[in-house]
């Protein structure tokens, strides 16, 4: 019962004055549906061994039956974790970020005529998903809702409507100035009129804020975490998780509420059912960011954001340092035992450049190296609106090891749809959005449609980019997926014998009796090498070619256990 008095003493905290009598009763109603089984300790932290892939139900193969019919696809690529980017109810404004119910799928996503709403649908994929080993996550997002949420319409009707607290709301925009202003450039305010009054958003205009200084909100948001936990969701990405709460004279972000409200979602999924991952979103500092899995009592993981850009300034610079001085120490610090990064090359967004964790002369520098159009400049320069390949110039050498790195690094790799065969821009599902949503979002630029029939032509071509990267990325993920050293073991940077390790990314992983030695190439030109004394006797894993000579973005992996 640990969780039990948990959660009660962080009600105190968050609410002191408020009777605890709703946050019994609200324990009462799920009782039923808690597991009193002793819970497996070695699938708790299942998501360490994970190889995610993160998708668009719609744009990856229509809808979910589609989606269940690529699941062989998948499993056989190596992927053993799918990150559903939105899914719930929206009117997609905002790539269905903007949640207009919490509790329904989306039903062009169960139907292709857009008629059926059973969620059987949704809970027969994953059954489907499960028997394969997949486990499944999906977004959720905490921080606010779309103007089209019955709350939010219902809080619209007049000041004293119930729901008018389940958001914020004042007399004029004059509160909160210290917070920024996230898409700076497509958004002048954080505040929107709504008749003789304003409310906050942080994100699009067409996102209000949920209010958690009002009890129920906290609860609401619980019940939505238990529905789908137990339809079977094995976890959440906690999109836009540092602003949850907002305290005037503050910056809005990163406050201790905030963590209290994390600690309560963590602690009521425990209470049901320990095991489910609460994945963070915050754009911030590793330091900043450690501080959401708390003392193992708030989110399992979160994303290693700064790692991402400085893979790509290592391979611009031909050298591994900014690498290797991400991950030190002094920069990232030691993960709570249950902790864990998820690291990434790619998402659903820009490639983002904000200067939480990336100076300005950095900024600069990637964006000058990167944004090879001036159609994927993305917020005034704090990012890059472009997928993998395009961004690699399509060269499948910079393509594969940018993978080699980010599958190798410690934590659990997420490989956004399409990166695996080297997926382009999609102009014309760009074009597409900015008619629907009135936004000049650049981002769309990174999602698009996979097109089934032209893959499996190319994909049988040996020749072709897509086969190129895909083999070669295969190959690795099966590998990886053979060996736990590389989600959980530890990283030792080295200098190879004999070399200065200029242009070299070199480093051990080791866990228990298995150890890897991986070197990275990251100039355009041959290098020869020479291995330690204790690798002399390995071979590269990939071509059992035992030759000291790497060549121009290549890598080579040793077993050296």
């Amino acid at each position: 019962m640990l969780q039990h008095g948990l959660l009660f003493d962080i009600w105190g905290k968050l609410y002191p004055g408020v009777s605890p009598r709703i946050l019994e009763d609200f324990l009462l109603s799920i009782e039923k549906s808690r597991s009193h089984m002793q819970p497996d300790i070695d699938q708790i932290d299942w998501y360490k061994d994970a190889v995610v892939y993160s998708l668009y139900a719609d744009l990856f193969n229509t809808d979910f039956a589609g989606l269940t019919q690529k699941l062989d696809y998948l499993h056989d690529l190596g992927i053993n974790c799918i990150w559903l980017l939105p899914v719930l109810e929206s009117p997609m404004r905002d790539a269905g970020f903007d949640i207009s119910d919490y509790i329904k799928i989306r039903p062009e996503l169960l139907d292709k005529s857009g008629k059926t709403e059973d969620q059987q649908i949704f809970c027969q994929f994953l059954s489907d998903a499960h028997q394969k080993g997949i486990r499944v996550i999906f977004d959720i997002s905490m921080n606010h809702t779309s103007d089209e949420h019955p709350w939010f319409i219902e809080a619209s009707k007049s000041n004293n409507n119930p729901y008018r607290d389940y958001y914020i709301w004042s007399n004029d925009n004059t509160l909160y100035q210290e917070a920024r202003i996230i898409f700076k450039g497509i958004e002048s305010s954080n505040w929107e009129q709504k008749g003789d009054q304003y409310y906050f958003h942080r994100f699009f205009n067409f996102q209000p804020d949920l209010n958690y200084r009002n009890p129920l909100v906290l609860l609401e948001i619980s019940k939505v975490l238990l529905f789908w936990q137990n339809a079977g969701v094995d976890g959440f990405r906690a999109d836009a998780t540092p602003y949850i709460w907002k305290e005037e004279g503050t910056e809005c972000e990163n406050l201790t509420n905030t963590h209290l409200i994390v600690k309560f979602f963590r602690a009521i999924l425990d209470y049901v059912t320990p095991g489910t991952l609460l994945l963070a979103e915050a754009c911030q500092q590793p330091a900043k960011v450690v501080e959401y899995m708390g003392q193992d009592d708030e989110c399992q993981a979160a994303y290693h954001f700064p790692l991402m850009p400085r893979i790509y300034k290592s391979i611009a610079m031909h050298s591994g340092k900014p690498i290797e001085e991400t991950l030190s120490r002094a920069f990232t610090p030691e993960l709570p035992k249950s902790g864990q990064w998820f690291t990434f090359l790619r998402c659903h967004d820009e490639l983002s450049l904000e200067l939480v964790y990336v100076t300005e002369e950095e900024r600069k520098y990637i964006h000058q190296k990167y944004c090879l159009k001036p159609e994927w400049n993305f917020r005034l320069g704090e990012g890059i609106s472009a997928r993998l390949s395009e961004l690699m110039q399509r060269d499948e050498r910079k393509i594969l090891l940018a993978f080699s790195i980010i599958l190798t690094l410690p934590g659990t790799p997420v490989i956004y749809y399409g990166d695996e065969f080297g997926k382009l821009n999609d102009e014309a599902y760009y074009n597409e959005m900015i008619s629907l949503t009135g936004k000049d979002d650049t981002r769309f630029l990174c999602r698009g449609k996979i097109d089934w029939t032209e893959l499996a032509q190319n994909l049988t071509n040996p020749g072709s980019l897509s086969s190129k990267i895909y083999q070669k990325l295969k190959l690795m993920l099966h590998i990886r997926n053979e060996h736990k050293t590389f989600g959980r073991g530890s990283i030792e940077f080295i200098t190879l014998p004999n070399t200065d390790n200029v242009g070299l990314l070199s480093f051990i992983r080791s866990y228990e009796n298995d150890k890897w030695l991986i070197i990275h190439n990251m100039t355009d030109k041959i290098v020869k090498i020479k291995l330690p004394s204790f690798a002399e006797q390995s071979l590269n894993v990939f071509d059992n070619n035992s030759s000291l000579k790497i060549e121009p973005y290549g890598f080579k992996w040793f077993d050296v256990s």
